[in-house]
């Protein structure tokens, strides 16, 4: 399938970018050692394969499902081959004990990648998981920060989103706190991070569903009034290996997409998705009615879709890489803009998250609200999309 034709481009976004700056990449790569955490996922294969291929001295790549971790090993493998560095690979939860004692026997990387992340929209919807998003997001970007500074990295890089710009889902929100706490430490250790916009066909998202929908012989459901800008797994990886080698100390590196085409809606990516597949949409009035279809339009070429209106929380109609109110620079690269960051945060909203986040995993008992309401307190203007209905009740 070609991915950009889908997403409505025909050229790779960062290609001149990249051509540009090969020589600086490669030397660095070739001199350097990595540690990549959650990099077994879509963008996480596709960023070990780059720093791969330009022959790092070390390369260690961690993950907690095993399964992607063995995928990651043979897919590099068989596409790539070897090198001369040290490269392995790990089935490890950075929050856990086992994580604790890796990084206290080795920890000797130039770069640290942090990609783990939770990141759907649709985890908010209970607390137990919204929590965990916290955690995992925030507090687990911390732990790993003071680590990497305890053992002399040179730098860390933390993925963020453009749905930190003005944040209306717990997803969004958890990420524009996990940047306040990167300044908090931008004086120990350089930082840099990139607010990728939607990574097409990268695992778990809506457009990897249409897949699995294909694949499974069912409906397939898109919102015709949510806009997105896309870049593929491979541009993600691309401006995240920029960010991590060439960003300076909290700048924060994001895609001049809009520059090169207009956002597109989930739907339109569905017709021409269907269509590389050989298949026209039929819309469906209903839920029954496309899973009833289903049995019946494939044979005659067309597929059953479901075309809604949003009216789940905190899905917002349109985002934004960065606000009127930030420094960007424009100048430095062709297809890569450069929030210019300040360490500026206030300690005590850091240190107050930080401890009643703490204080409510103790005594094991939260609620949606009480997590809003902290994040609120961090983020005073949080402006919380509620519904009160969530992705999951709908197909």
């Amino acid at each position: 399938m070609d991915i950009l034709r889908v997403i409505g481009r025909e050229t790779e976004l960062f290609r001149d970018d990249i051509s540009n700056h090969e020589r600086e990449l490669a030397e660095i790569v070739v001199s350097s050692r990595f540690l990549i955490i959650g990099g077994a996922g879509s963008v996480g294969l596709m960023v070990a394969k780059e720093i791969f291929k330009r022959n790092p001295l070390k390369l260690h790549v961690i993950d907690t499902s095993e399964n992607s971790i063995v995928e990651l090993v043979r897919d590099i493998r068989s596409s790539l081959g070897y090198i001369d560095g040290d490269f392995e690979a790990y089935a490890l939860d950075s929050g856990s004990e086992e994580y604790d004692a890796f990084i206290q026997d080795d920890g000797r990387y130039d770069y640290v990648i942090n990609l783990a992340a939770l990141k759907h929209v649709r985890s908010e919807k209970d607390p137990y998981t919204a929590m965990r998003m916290l955690g995992l997001n925030v507090l687990n970007t911390d732990k790993t920060l003071r680590q990497a500074s305890g053992k002399g990295v040179r730098k860390y890089f933390c993925a963020s989103t453009d749905k930190a710009n003005a944040p209306v889902n717990i997803y969004g929100a958890s990420k524009l706190i996990m940047e306040m706490y990167l300044k908090k430490h931008s004086r120990q250790i350089a930082i840099s991070n990139a607010r990728f916009a939607n990574v097409a066909f990268s695992n778990g998202s809506l457009l990897d569903c249409y897949n699995y929908r294909i694949q499974k012989m069912q409906p397939i459901a898109a919102p015709e009034d949510v806009k997105r800008y896309f870049i593929t797994p491979k541009e993600s990886a691309e401006l995240a290996l920029m960010s991590t080698l060439l960003g300076e100390n909290l700048d924060i590196f994001f895609p001049r997409i809009r520059e090169n085409i207009e956002p597109v809606t989930f739907t339109e990516i569905l017709v021409r998705y269907l269509e590389e597949l050989g298949y026209e949409p039929y819309q469906c009035q209903s839920e029954e009615e496309a899973r009833d279809l289903v049995h019946t339009l494939p044979a005659e070429g067309k597929w059953p879709c479901l075309f809604t209106r949003t009216d789940t929380t905190g899905e917002k109609i349109m985002e934004e890489f960065h606000s009127d109110e930030q420094a960007v620079n424009l100048d430095r690269f062709k297809n890569i803009g450069i929030i210019k960051n300040e360490s500026v945060y206030d300690p005590a909203k850091l240190h107050y998250f930080s401890k009643k986040i703490t204080e409510m995993k103790q005594t094991g008992s939260w609620d949606r609200a009480a997590l809003i309401d902290l994040i609120t307190e961090t983020i005073p203007d949080f402006d919380h999309f509620e519904k009160n209905k969530f992705l999951d009740e709908k197909m």
